[in-house]
């Protein structure tokens, strides 16, 4: 399979963030100050402050989420603090799936990455990646100041955090996210990408887009989020156009702006074979579904279902795939591909998920199966895909269930998990490029 995967690439700084070091840290911060941005979080780093109130958030709730960093002199502050003790690796949306593609099987795939860096290549899969114009970066591009670092703060269920009156234990692990990157956040495309894909467009089975969670709404030139959402519309015509039998792929992101992130949906879902999110970031679009976002955080099936259905009704998307920490599912508007293919697919999504959690790295597929094949389901999972099959008559096939919702075709699988996850960075990515990737490969067949 050949696939262009747009937009954003960076390198993750991966720290493993203990209870005992946030408390430490809180000590030292202004109680007042700090509990109002608990309560009213922004979404915005701009101070050591704001970054301890959204990991706070995260870690007592177990959920995830991404900030963003506004100001030089902040992202300073926390390189200077965290990046010797960080573990250094891919990062990105388009960045993590072009590896997961690439070690996977696919035969070439094209990734845009805007200034590329000796260190930043350096991450890429060597199997099939292509980078157009990796050979243009300049001297002042090598330099560490102008490379798309981004914080990853791993947390571990079980860690206890005290700080005055406030005692909590992280119910589940996950991770929270510090990002200070101009050029993604810009959804910036190096010409020489730009070029390649409108010469090859014929040739390309799919593509994988992401990084619009990373927008801003306004930018220091003037422009605003719509002109960079405008551009990307541009090239997604030109390039759908040129080959109509390519199949596009969007990974939606945590936006930081509800409003923000349903114009966007709204937007591009007329464009895209189908969108990917997780289960915080379809809680964001309750203005177009109106279901209760506690009911989709808690990933109570038939709510999840619903709001995937009402989205999809309201936006003219043809399939959604909600990737939760317990299961996935697909629900849509065309039977694109077989239930037994679509539940292949996402068994293969899911096996890769899973043993990356478990060790961390890809591995070839013959040991994938393998090693997937004594990891435990999710009893969660378990149990709401067994009151999907009740309440609809749905089919078991294999591990995971297919049936009709109010005349969507649904499927749905439980997740792999381990019990000690070595990161959760990228899992939502992983399940999307290879359940991209085997799609591509069974519509081939």
């Amino acid at each position: 399979m050949k696939i262009l995967c747009a937009y954003n690439a960076n390198i993750d700084a991966l720290y493993s963030i203990t209870g005992a070091e946030v408390s430490d840290m809180l000590a030292s911060e202004d109680a007042a100050e700090l509990v109002e941005k608990i309560a009213t979080p922004t979404g915005v780093i701009n101070s050591m402050s704001d970054l301890l109130a959204g990991l706070l958030i995260c870690m007592k709730e177990g959920t995830g989420a991404e900030w963003l960093v506004h100001r030089p002199e902040a992202f300073k502050l926390l390189k200077d603090k965290f990046i010797n003790g960080s573990r250094l690796r891919m990062g990105g949306n388009m960045g993590i799936m072009a590896n997961v593609l690439s070690e996977m099987g696919a035969e070439l795939v094209i990734a845009n990455v805007v200034k590329p860096t000796k260190r930043q290549l350096s991450f890429f899969s060597k199997k099939a990646v292509l980078i157009p114009g990796d050979g243009t970066y300049s001297q002042e591009t090598r330099c560490e100041e102008d490379e798309p670092i981004h914080f990853v703060f791993d947390f571990k269920k079980g860690d206890k955090v005290a700080w005055g009156n406030v005692h909590f234990t992280v119910p589940r692990e996950n991770r929270f996210i510090a990002t200070y990157d101009i050029m993604n956040m810009s959804l910036l495309v190096n010409p020489c990408f730009e070029e390649y894909a409108i010469r090859h467009a014929g040739e390309m089975d799919g593509l994988l887009i992401s990084g619009f969670h990373m927008m801003l709404e306004s930018y220091p030139d003037g422009s605003t989020f719509r002109d960079k959402l405008n551009k990307v519309m541009e090239q997604l015509n030109v390039w759908g156009h040129m080959n109509n039998d390519m199949s596009i792929h969007a990974e939606f992101g945590h936006f930081s702006n509800p409003v923000l992130a349903q114009d966007v949906f709204s937007r591009i879902s007329p464009l895209v074979s189908s969108i990917g999110m997780n289960e915080d970031e379809l809680a964001m679009l309750t203005s177009i579904h109106q279901v209760d976002a506690a009911k989709i955080l808690r990933m109570e099936v038939f709510s999840l279902m619903e709001a995937a259905r009402r989205s999809i009704v309201a936006s003219g998307l043809r399939k959604m795939i909600v990737h939760t920490r317990e299961y996935i599912l697909s629900i849509s508007s065309q039977k694109d591909i077989l239930p037994e293919e679509q539940l292949e697919a996402m068994g293969f999504g899911v096996a890769c998920a899973g043993v990356f959690a478990s060790t961390g790295q890809l591995h070839d597929r013959n040991k994938l199966w393998s090693m997937s094949s004594d990891m435990k389901e999710s009893e969660i999972g378990l149990g709401q895909m067994q009151r999907f099959i009740e309440a609809t008559a749905a089919v078991q096939l294999g591990r995971g269930a297919a049936g009709t919702y109010n005349e969507y075709q649904v499927c749905m699988i439980p997740a792999l998990l381990t019990d000690d996850p070595v990161s959760t960075v990228g899992l939502g990515d992983t399940v999307t490029a290879s359940m991209f990737l085997r799609e591509l490969e069974l519509r081939k067949k």
